[in-house]
């Protein structure tokens, strides 16, 4: 029983490091139509920004070692991001739909191999080991320090939902979906789409960040193998199943098709002959693809469909 209660634990945990980048996703896409294809990207800078901070020291890198408490990597890791972000956005969001996706991607791998690469900075290949995970140690099971963590997790993820909410609601918000169904209306009406539209990516950037950092120090290991495209990709597939523009609907797609990627791999196991098992991984994509089409034709609303916004003076009238 408690191995199954242990496996559930470590399912959600990582549902959720899914869900919270889904939800920075859905505000620059969802909400503003950003095609950000360089989530992997910002990822990858908070987790190895908290690494840096929070992890031991390392005999060949310049800097990193602080042991610093878990919520300042937790922070640096979403001011590095937003930083990021800001440079980048800054550089690329004058371009539009597919010239912005290309971008971006391409942004993504360089951020990648940067980290492979950069070895002073972040051991290339051998990734940084033995990250601190926050609240371990607490008591001697590691099921309860996995328990303590999920709620971390949830209180974290309950706090970004909270403030998303509260932003898509205010004038801010509907700015954004303006934006999102016609700029050059929105700019005629005095908006500054180029800020707003920055705004946007840096908030949803940084979330992302989070993200990495709290799955970085949770497993105690990262490299560059954990960073690749496929990432960004299934990210995409969560928002669209979820439901883009729905913020509920973000964290419930992170759940479900994370929930198809994990198990499926022991279905997929079961029904393959043992001499398929290395094409295991290549039938997954498949099946994720295959999801992607079948929300697009039935429901490319999602599962929760974007809530209508009234604003407090309408309903007044």
């Amino acid at each position: 029983m408690e191995a199954y209660l242990s496996t559930i634990i470590f399912f959600l945990i990582f549902a959720s490091f899914y869900s919270l980048t889904t939800l920075g996703l859905n505000l620059q896409w969802g909400f503003t139509g950003l095609f950000n294809v360089g989530i992997v990207g910002f990822y990858a800078i908070g987790a190895y920004t908290s690494a840096i901070l929070t992890g031991p020291p390392y005999p060949d890198t310049l800097i990193g070692g602080l042991g610093l408490w878990f919520p300042i990597g937790f922070i640096g890791a979403m001011v590095t991001s937003g930083i990021a972000a800001l440079i980048v956005g800054f550089i690329t969001l004058r371009l539009r739909e597919d010239f912005l996706a290309i971008s971006t991607f391409g942004i993504g791998l360089s951020i990648q191999l940067v980290a492979l690469n950069f070895e002073s900075l972040t051991r290339g290949p051998n990734g940084m080991y033995s990250l601190p995970r926050p609240l371990s140690g607490i008591s001697e099971s590691n099921l309860v320090d996995n328990i303590l963590y999920l709620i971390l997790c949830l209180a974290i993820i309950g706090a970004v939902y909270w403030a998303f909410e509260r932003m898509v609601r205010s004038p801010w918000g509907r700015v954004l979906r303006a934006i999102r169904e016609d700029e050059t209306a929105s700019a005629a009406l005095g908006k500054n789409v180029f800020a707003i539209r920055l705004q946007s990516f840096v908030v949803g950037s940084a979330v992302m960040g989070l993200a990495g950092a709290m799955q970085g120090n949770f497993i105690g290991f990262i490299s560059p193998q954990d960073f690749l495209p496929i990432f960004t990709f299934q990210v995409f597939v969560m928002l669209i199943v979820g439901g883009s523009g729905n913020n509920m609907g973000a964290l419930l797609g992170g759940l479900v098709v994370w929930g198809l990627w994990s198990f499926s791999e022991q279905v997929i196991g079961a029904v393959l002959p043992a001499t398929f098992n290395t094409e295991a991984g290549a039938v997954r994509i498949v099946l994720i693809g295959l999801i992607l089409a079948l929300a697009l034709l039935y429901r490319p609303e999602g599962i929760l469909r974007e809530k209508r916004i009234v604003s407090r003076e309408a309903r007044l009238s």
